[in-house]
C-alpha cells in the first residue's frame, strides 16, 4: 500500500540535515511535504528556507504533533538523543497503520563520543526501540542510514546510491520504497527484518570516517542485483 501521490509526508526533523534535504528532494519531486519541528517558529524558519530552493514545492510548517496529524507516512529523523523524548511526545498523535520510516543512528556522538563509534541499544537497534514506542499498529520500516545529508540537500548534486530498507512487513518496505524513489538516483534494496537494522544503522559511523579521510559525500551502491527489485 502506498500513499497517493498528492497526500503529505510529514518529516519530523525537518530543521536537520537529512531531514531538511530529504524535504527539498521529496518536494522536488512533487510530494507535498509537512514539516516538522519541536519549535513551531524553526518549521515556519525551515519551511521558507526549503521554499527557496525548491519554489514550486508544497510546504506546511507545525509542530512535530501537527505535521504526524497531516500525514499517513513520516519520516523520523532526529538525532538519537532526541529519539525517545520525540517517540514520547508523539504517542497521542501517531496512529495505528501509519508508515513511519525511522532514519535514526545511535551514534555516540549523541553523548559528546566519536561520530565513527555506536552506542549500544539494548532493543538491537533505533529502529527497533522506535517500534517499541510507537503506538501498536504503527508499521515501523528502517531506512535512510547511508545516504550523505550534504548531498540531499544540494538539488543540483547528482546522487546513484542504494537506500538499504529493513522492516517486518515486506508490503511496508514497498510502500516507503515508493516515495524514497520519488527522489532520483536513489534505489530501495529490501535488506530484511527490522533487526538488521542494527547493521544498516551502523553503516553511518563506517561511512562517516570513510568521508572524512576522502573529503567526499559517498554513499552506498549493491552490485549484481537484478534490474526490478519491487513488484
Amino acid at each position: 500500500m502506498s500513499s497517493p501521490a498528492d497526500d503529505p509526508i510529514a518529516i519530523v526533523g525537518a530543521s536537520g540535515a537529512l531531514g531538511f534535504g530529504l524535504a527539498v528532494r521529496l518536494a522536488g519531486a512533487g510530494v507535498p511535504i509537512a514539516i516538522g519541528s519541536r519549535d513551531a517558529a524553526r518549521a515556519q524558519e525551515t519551511a521558507e528556507r526549503a521554499q527557496a530552493i525548491v519554489p514550486g514545492g508544497s510546504f506546511a510548517a507545525h509542530d512535530n504533533a501537527g505535521a504526524v496529524r497531516a500525514a499517513d507516512t513520516v519520516i523520523l529523523s532526529v538525532p538519537f538523543r532526541n529519539q525517545s523524548e520525540t517517540l514520547a511526545n508523539l504517542k497521542d498523535a501517531l496512529e495505528p497503520g501509519q508508515l513511519l520510516i525511522d532514519a535514526t543512528v545511535p551514534l555516540a556522538a549523541a553523548v559528546s563520543g566519536k561520530a565513527t563509534r555506536m552506542l549500544g541499544v539494548w532493543q538491537g537497534s533505533a529502529a527497533q526501540q522506535a517500534l517499541e514506542m510507537a503506538p501498536k499498529g504503527v508499521r515501523v520500516v528502517s531506512a535512510l542510514h547511508t545516504v550523505s545529508a550534504a548531498s540531499l540537500s544540494d538539488p543540483d548534486h547528482p546522487l546513484d546510491q542504494d537506500v538499504l530498507l529493513c522492516g517486518d512487513s515486506r508490503e511496508d518496505k514497498r510502500a516507503a520504497a515508493l516515495l524514497i524513489e520519488r527522489i532520483a538516483g536513489l534505489r530501495c534494496v529490501d535488506c530484511g527484518k527490522l533487526e538488521m537494522a542494527r547493521i544498516t544503522e551502523s553503516l553511518t559511523a563506517m561511512l562517516i570516517a570513510v568521508n572524512a579521510r576522502y573529503k567526499a559525500h559517498a554513499g552506498i551502491r549493491l552490485a549484481g542485483l537484478p534490474d526490478i527489485l519491487w513488484e
